[in-house]
């Protein structure tokens, strides 16, 4: 396994907090380190959140229901929740423009002829002729999906996404910058291993995964994660961000939304997981993929003007399917 703390990634870590009388200078500030005293602080309000859990029966309504929660939630604020996740391309580079190559390239092919009638035969599925696919797992509204199609002008590029919402799906599906030529969104609960994808296994070059895995039930983490994994080509990688351990969300918790271990149920019914870099390692190593990163981003977020501390802790993932 690569060493988690070893030659941490460049994209942040140029704000270091050097005086803790400045913390209020800046909004945020990078890799900032906890102490065993703040550690165990956060240990005690986790146990102290899960001292009363959820009842039995609402955690059966959380799950059986969870796609209508989802409904509802995308219902209520449809695209005006999220803002398009530009930060991708500085931290997950795969996603970003392609090579100037590429792109003379692609932009041959689209003049040639030959490549336009092509184009017009129907397919065996999506994207078939693609030389390079994308899924998004938990695609939202599109706030990842449409800023990779704006960067990338390669005609071959061809992006899948997913969403256990219809009503994320359709928002997708009506935004002015989904083309179907370049884009398939469909409806999909990754935990159905029945499922049948609209394209076959081992032809997806990228998997991105983003605040996702963590409003899955615990115990079917390793199916969505083996399933996917079958899906890339050999070479393939994922790219995930999620919520880590002891994150300011996590410590929010009042008593009574806990549904188990670092598994919480929110005031709109949506849940969330909180993970360790060790257990999504383990994760991706049953499911045959090899570890490229495994980053814990620990931000000091502040607000100057009420002299707030808010500690954010995301965990950043590659995982790659050998070759």
């Amino acid at each position: 396994m690569a060493d988690k703390t070893a030659n941490p990634r460049p994209q942040f870590g140029n704000r270091m907090l050097t005086d803790p009388s400045k913390v209020f200078e800046h909004n945020a500030w990078d890799n900032v380190e906890w102490g065993e005293e703040q550690e165990e602080e956060a240990q005690a309000k986790i146990a102290e959140n899960a001292a009363v859990m959820v009842d039995e029966q609402l955690k059966e309504k959380y799950e059986n229901e969870a796609n209508q929660f989802w409904d509802e939630f995308y219902t209520q604020h449809q695209n005006r929740f999220f803002k398009d996740r530009h930060w991708l391309f500085t931290e997950f580079p795969e996603l970003d423009t392609p090579t100037e190559s590429e792109a003379v390239a692609s932009s041959e092919m689209l003049n040639n002829e030959c490549y336009q009638k092509v184009t017009q035969v129907e397919e065996a599925y999506p994207g078939v002729q693609a030389n390079k696919r994308i899924l998004e797992v938990g695609c939202g509204v599109g706030n990842t999906v449409f800023p990779i199609l704006e960067a990338n002008n390669d005609c071959k590029l061809f992006v899948y996404c997913c969403d256990f919402s219809q009503t994320a799906v359709d928002l997708v599906k009506q935004h002015p910058g989904y083309a179907c030529g370049r884009c398939h969104a469909f409806v999909c609960d990754v935990t159905q291993t029945s499922f049948e994808y609209p394209f076959p296994d081992s032809s997806l070059d990228i998997i991105i995964l983003i605040f996702v895995l963590s409003a899955i039930r615990p115990d079917r983490m390793q199916d969505v994660i083996c399933r996917l994994a079958k899906l890339l080509k050999p070479g393939g990688v994922i790219l995930f961000r999620d919520y880590g351990r002891y994150d300011m969300a996590q410590l929010r918790f009042k008593k009574g939304r806990c549904l188990s271990d670092n598994f919480y149920v929110r005031g709109d019914g949506t849940r969330v997981y909180f993970f360790t870099q060790d257990e999504l390692a383990e994760m991706f190593r049953k499911a045959g993929l090899t570890e490229e990163q495994n980053y814990v981003d620990r931000r000091l977020q502040v607000n100057r003007g009420r002299q707030l501390r808010m500690y954010r802790i995301w965990i950043q993932c590659k995982y790659r399917k050998p070759v």
